[in-house]
């Protein structure tokens, strides 16, 4: 039991953590572009969107990703790689509305100074990212725990597959609805706790790089 539960956890760190990366390559340029021209439009949609229902998510990209489906031809229904795309789009409203102030502030602050004094553009978003990074790294660890914690992706477009998409909230559904609620809350524990010692990581190795 241990041994699967440690694959499960593992791969629940992977997935979650692949999705924040791939949330955070599209995220932070949308946001920076929003900031930098001050409309507050897509950051007020993003913030709309925080609350979508993993499970509307994970139904929408099931219809996307099935066979009669536009990109059915991908054969990702049922794979680790849809998981990591669903609870990228998942995470992608909360990055987008919390870095777009982290951002806005930065630019203000440093940017156009930045500028008046002969920076070029991308000297100074390069200034902006890197006093903001602090700031950034929280935003990617409140994604990665919001998509570590969801459970509607997972389970429609994974299928809780055991030993391929089998995650720690599909896992914890399933013993569940087995009847095993001491297993299922032991999970849960271990789930919590596993949130908590990676945003510790990320923390200690933040304040590392800042030495």
């Amino acid at each position: 039991m241990l041994p699967e539960i440690a694959e499960v956890a593992l791969r629940s760190v992977a997935i979650s953590g692949a999705a924040t990366l791939l949330a955070l390559s599209w995220s932070l340029p949308l946001a920076y572009y929003v900031a930098e021209r001050s409309s507050k439009t897509i950051a007020t949609i993003s913030e709309a969107l925080v609350g979508v229902p993993t499970t509307l998510i994970g139904l929408l990209l099931y219809f996307i990703l099935r066979n009669e489906g536009p990109l059915g031809f991908l054969q990702l229904l049922y794979t680790p790689y849809a998981i990591v795309v669903g609870e990228a789009i998942l995470v992608t409203p909360l990055l987008v509305a919390v870095t777009y102030r982290v951002l806005a502030n930065a630019i203000a602050t440093y940017g156009e100074l930045a500028l008046s004094l002969g920076a070029s553009r991308s000297q100074a978003m390069e200034l902006a990212f890197t006093t903001s990074l602090p700031s950034l790294a929280a935003a990617a660890i409140m994604a990665f725990s919001r998509a570590v914690g969801e459970i509607g992706v997972a389970l429609i477009v994974g299928g809780n597959i055991r030993g391929y998409t089998r995650t720690m909230t599909t896992a914890i559904a399933l013993e569940v609805a087995k009847g095993e609620f001491w297993t299922a809350l032991e999970l849960g524990l271990i789930l919590v706790s596993l949130t908590v010692v990676v945003s510790l990581a990320v923390r200690l190795v933040k304040g590392l790089w800042e030495l």
